[in-house]
């Protein structure tokens, strides 16, 4: 079971130390918290996590407000001390209303809840990579793949099992087919498979069975340290 991306959104930091607590205690929830709520926002927007803890009172911006703009696809649960605020929650379509101070089993009763919507939402993940090379289509399991690369209009897919296939799109619309954790972008023209990697700088990738290494551009260098646990 996959890791679940949360961000917490609270201007009290006790607050916030008592949902990381909860979400360590738990287990397989990737925790980011937020005391300024429109900082919180810009990183929800960009990372599109898919659980967000909210708090609805806060001094420079109501927790209802970002309920309402938040990306579709994030499910949410407000932690509030304020119980009138409960139904405005559930009209916004929130998972749950945990009123402050809640337990441990209470939060993780919500969490189960989200976990539920989540999945049930979640496509499943593809085991295979369907392209066209010629006029075929040809069906390529995820962990035969160890890189791709972008040669102008055409992509290049590199086996482990040996060889390679050539075919007539761009790079952007291959990764979109890819599961995001299994693959990483490491350049404008090359994205390696995550399992194939044996050692990385800020500037290179060894790839198993490859005598050349992989380039990493510069503005992909912090996501691929950070992704490869640099």
């Amino acid at each position: 079971m996959r890791t679940i991306t949360c961000i917490a959104i609270d201007d009290e930091p006790m607050a916030l130390l008592v949902i990381e607590q909860f979400c360590r205690r738990r287990g397989g929830l990737e925790l980011t918290t937020f005391s300024e709520p429109r900082v919180g926002l810009e990183e929800i927007r960009r990372r599109k996590p898919d659980l967000v803890f909210l708090d609805i009172q806060m001094n420079s911006i109501n927790g209802l407000q970002i309920a309402d703009v938040l990306p579709h696809e994030c499910c949410f649960i407000f932690t509030t001390a304020y119980a009138q605020y409960a139904l405005d929650g559930f009209n916004l379509d929130a998972v749950d209303f945990l009123h402050k101070p809640f337990s441990y089993e209470r939060f993780e009763t919500a969490v189960e809840k989200a976990l539920r919507r989540i999945n049930a939402c979640r496509p499943a993940t593809p085991e295979c990579l369907v392209v066209k090379q010629e006029y075929n289509n040809v069906s390529i399991p995820l962990t035969d793949i160890l890189y791709i690369e972008a040669l102008g209009n055409y992509v290049k897919i590199v086996r482990t099992s040996g060889g390679h296939v050539l075919t007539r799109a761009n790079l952007k619309s291959i990764v979109e087919m890819l599961p995001d954790k299994a693959f990483l972008r490491i350049h404008r023209s090359y994205v390696v498979a995550v399992s194939a990697v044996l050692s990385f700088t800020r500037s290179r990738v060894v790839v198993k069975g490859q005598a050349a290494d992989l380039p990493v551009g510069a503005q992909y260098a912090s996501q691929v340290m950070e992704a490869l646990g640099g």
